[in-house]
């Protein structure tokens, strides 16, 4: 038992040895702390590109949309095909999407960037689309001027 505990204050001391050598290095350099050298593989400079160049090229972000409308089997498509113009005709502004993704057709509606938006709308439309449902998904960036 009485080793078990000098061990571990061994241990102890030693990692907190290690840190304090560790800072004390970290705050020698340059005393104007305006020249900082960072050393690192130039791979992560490629994948920093990378990154960026793909963001740019990417049109959406993270959001929710609602679900009014999901069938699969025979004439599916022109079921949600039909749901989608029924409502376009009385939200003509409001984005509607139709996505296959087998076997199902879905149709969703709407760029709401937060889930409180997307519940004020599906307020409104509870009477007409008693089954609807909010999902998360990439929705459309917001136009700018």
């Amino acid at each position: 038992m009485y080793k078990m505990r000098y061990f571990c204050y061994i241990c102890s001391v030693l990692i907190i040895l290690l840190t304090r050598v560790d800072v004390v290095f970290a705050q020698q350099g340059d005393s104007s702390g305006t020249n900082t050298e960072i050393i690192q593989d130039e791979r992560v400079d490629i994948l920093v590109k990378k990154h960026i160049q793909v963001n740019q090229v990417l049109n959406t972000m993270d959001g929710f949309r609602i679900q009014v409308f999901s069938d699969s089997g025979n004439n599916s498509k022109n079921k949600a095909q039909s749901v989608q113009d029924e409502f376009l005709a009385k939200y003509p502004a409001m984005g509607v999407y139709l996505t296959f993704k087998s076997p199902n057709y879905k149709v969703r509606i709407g760029d709401f960037r937060t889930k409180l938006d997307a519940q004020r709308f599906l307020i409104e439309l509870t009477a007409d689309y008693p089954n609807a449902f909010i999902i998360a998904d990439q929705i459309n960036l917001p136009k700018t001027d």
